[in-house]
């Protein structure tokens, strides 16, 4: 069988007329943009939007309207009528209540407006937001979730003054007790 030379697969390249020693990489560096430039763009990962200027403060009772007197109200010099709310809403606004005011424990309020769970339930219900059965109907679920999770207590207040209770305990109670009382048609 007769040798042949071996064939290389890429030609020699070429050297630099100003150095023979230094080989001139031109060539190459224009094959790899050409290459480069023949693929498809990268789809571009959509980002989520930061706005330059901050956030919005979003009032605790949005979603929900504000209480608005009549006329007849306003004639009579008497407070509008509360905004019907359920038992599960008003649990998610004394929530979102202590979200924007503060959280307190061992009183209602305090001069900076922070508030305990009561005192939040009191300022959603003074804010024109349910009536006292909806209140009341919203503390027997918090006692239900208080007893069903192993935590006993004679009333939700006790709970919150506890030195062990943190503000976020606050929240998940009232979650539990919301989402129990919407299962429930509350």
């Amino acid at each position: 069988m007769p040798r042949t030379a071996p064939t290389s697969p890429m030609p020699p390249l070429p050297l630099s007329p100003s150095n023979p020693r230094v080989v001139d990489g031109s060539g190459l560096v224009a094959e790899v943009e050409a290459y480069l430039a023949s693929l498809p763009a990268p789809a571009r990962t959509p980002v989520p939007y930061v706005c330059p200027f901050g956030s919005i403060l979003v009032p605790w009772h949005s979603g929900h309207p504000e209480p608005r007197a009549t006329l007849l109200d306003r004639v009579l010099r008497r407070p509008a009528r509360p905004v019907p709310v359920s038992a599960a809403d008003h649990l998610r606004l004394a929530s979102r209540y202590i979200g924007a005011s503060g959280w307190l424990q061992g009183a209602l309020w305090d001069e900076g407006g922070r508030v305990c769970l009561l005192g939040a339930q009191a300022a959603v219900l003074a804010h024109g937001y349910g009536t006292p059965l909806t209140v009341r109907t919203a503390r027997v679920q918090l006692m239900e979730v208080l007893h069903a999770t192993g935590r006993p207590a004679r009333s939700p207040d006790e709970y919150n003054d506890r030195p062990t209770t943190r503000e976020a305990d606050v929240h998940l109670l009232l979650d539990r007790a919301a989402a129990r009382a919407a299962r429930l048609g509350l």
